[in-house]
């Protein structure tokens, strides 16, 4: 914290390289969320045992052995100990939220404010990234129509080459003279 505003200095790198993507959720590890409030993680998994009725399924729930398998492997944790030895809890964005209103910390509601803030940056990102990609579609949309119209027109250049250079034969224009007939 800082001496003069009482507020917590944390940079946001950290807290984003906590939050986890799995089961189609952006999740943060119970141990992780624990070391952030300053409070021990057995602590925490009491608040939450104590107060399980405010923790709905959309705010926080368990892994399975595949999910933690899931996670050593593709993300930076190098062993399922470092999880804390057990499947751990995860927790959503509202489950953050709710899990700074069990522990009635100062510094839990702090860090918790900070994460959803942290939460809805990433979901704006998300949301600019798709509209990026959905431009991008239409360009290429438009780029392969435009490739089609192109190649139609040189399809009818070449074919009206072909005319030119092998012409038909024509009766000439004019006045004919008996003789010519």
């Amino acid at each position: 914290m800082t001496e003069d505003t009482g507020k917590l200095i944390i940079p946001e790198e950290l807290i984003t390289e906590k939050i986890y993507f799995i089961s189609n959720c952006k999740v943060m590890l119970d141990k992780d969320l624990a070391d952030l409030f300053d409070v021990r993680a057995t602590r925490l998994r009491e608040q939450v045992k104590r107060n399980r009725d405010k923790f709905p399924l959309h705010f926080m729930f368990q892994l399975t052995e595949s999910e933690v398998d899931i996670m050593v492997s593709q993300n930076a944790i190098p062993s399922r100990q470092h999880l804390g030895g057990s499947l751990p809890l995860v927790f959503t964005e509202h489950g953050v939220l709710q899990l700074a209103n069990v522990l009635k910390s100062k510094r839990a509601t702090q860090l918790s404010i900070r994460i959803i803030e942290i939460f809805v940056k990433m979901r704006e990102m998300l949301a600019t990234t798709l509209n990026i990609q959905l431009d991008i579609e239409m360009i290429k949309i438009k780029l392969d129509n435009q490739d089609e119209n192109i190649e139609m027109l040189f399809n009818y250049l070449n074919e009206l080459m072909d005319k030119h250079d092998n012409p038909e034969p024509r009766n000439p224009l004019g006045f004919k003279r008996k003789d010519e007939q």
